[in-house]
């Protein structure tokens, strides 16, 4: 993990084409900073959240406000209804081409999010995979059923050990795709994702970090106010229109917590705490993610004072390097 200011190679022939990145856990404030920089760089947020992208989905996600969403130009959010399926190599491909229509105004990308996945796909390339076969898919979410997760998790280590070492259990899509590619061309998933489409940008990545006790406090401080603001009726209108557990969307920390509830399988005070401990191992599981990229700039924040400190820093350094 470098402290270093991100590198000005190469940034300086693409000087018009750099997209500012801002990544960091949940709850860490990338919502309000980068609403400041939009603001500032005259930019529009191109969001990097891979279930902001659901509608009804507002408060378990912590989505910008209506207001916020009205006063700086935002693509990603709100696109799609919760029982379609979206995935990091859709969006890489959509998000590049929103790009181009941003540079087209004259206008600076601004990529916000901690999804790690939608985030390689975006800024690292994408990869072109084959057309899924049924049957087989079929055939592997049988299996699924039947012999477990942790069965396929250890095939697929043995056929793609770097993939199945991102890969918890519980990422039973990602598992049966890696395993369907695996099956369809005989290379690891993991191989043929580097045959990337390179970008034709230069990303400038940030990172928002915190002391981790004070994080813990603002995670949990962030759910009682989903809980106030009635996360519990969100998922009863959900349950309403038709959306079930079932539904990748709502295997997210927050519903399925809630939905477990609603079906009588804990107490509300079992509900509070065990969204609080899950997203606290759910901001884990994204600086672990994110802690290796040598091209993120880590920034400190603690408090209302070092937000401005911090928006100030990469408002002053991306204007160094793009005006």
């Amino acid at each position: 993990m470098s402290n270093n200011e991100p590198h000005r190679t190469s940034q300086v022939a693409q000087r018009q084409r750099n997209v500012l990145v801002l990544v960091g856990p949940t709850a860490s404030g990338k919502t309000s900073i980068s609403l400041a920089l939009a603001r500032e760089l005259n930019g529009e947020i191109v969001s990097a959240d891979s279930r902001q992208v659901y509608r009804y989905m507002d408060i378990g996600t912590a989505k910008p406000t209506y207001d916020e969403l009205e006063s700086v130009k935002h693509h990603f959010i709100n696109i799609l209804n919760p029982d379609e399926d979206y995935n990091a190599g859709e969006y890489g491909k959509q998000a590049r081409v929103v790009l181009d229509g941003i540079f087209d105004k004259g206008k600076i990308p601004i990529v916000v999010g901690g999804s790690g996945l939608y985030i390689q796909a975006l800024t690292d390339g994408f990869f072109e995979g084959p057309a899924g076969d049924p049957e087989l898919r079929e055939r592997l979410y049988s299996r699924l059923h039947q012999e477990g997760a942790e069965r396929l998790l250890a095939e697929l280590n043995s056929v793609d050990p770097e993939s199945a070492s991102k890969m918890l259990p519980t990422n039973t899509k990602r598992l049966i795709r890696a395993l369907e590619v695996y099956h369809i061309t005989g290379k690891p998933i993991s191989t043929l994702q580097k045959e990337n489409i390179p970008p034709n940008f230069q990303p400038v990545f940030f990172g928002l970090q915190w002391e981790r006790r004070k994080l813990y406090e603002r995670i949990g401080n962030r759910v009682d106010l989903m809980i106030k603001q009635g996360l519990i009726d969100e998922v009863k209108k959900l349950q309403e229109m038709g959306y079930t557990s079932q539904m990748n969307s709502l295997q997210t920390v927050g519903y399925k917590e809630t939905l477990n509830y609603l079906e009588g399988k804990s107490s509300i005070d079992e509900m509070v705490e065990l969204i609080k401990r899950n997203s606290r191992r759910y901001a884990k599981r994204q600086l672990t993610w994110f802690r290796p990229d040598e091209r993120i700039f880590w920034l400190s924040v603690q408090g209302e004072h070092s937000f401005l400190g911090v928006i100030k820093h990469i408002k002053e350094y991306f204007r160094s390097i793009s005006f």
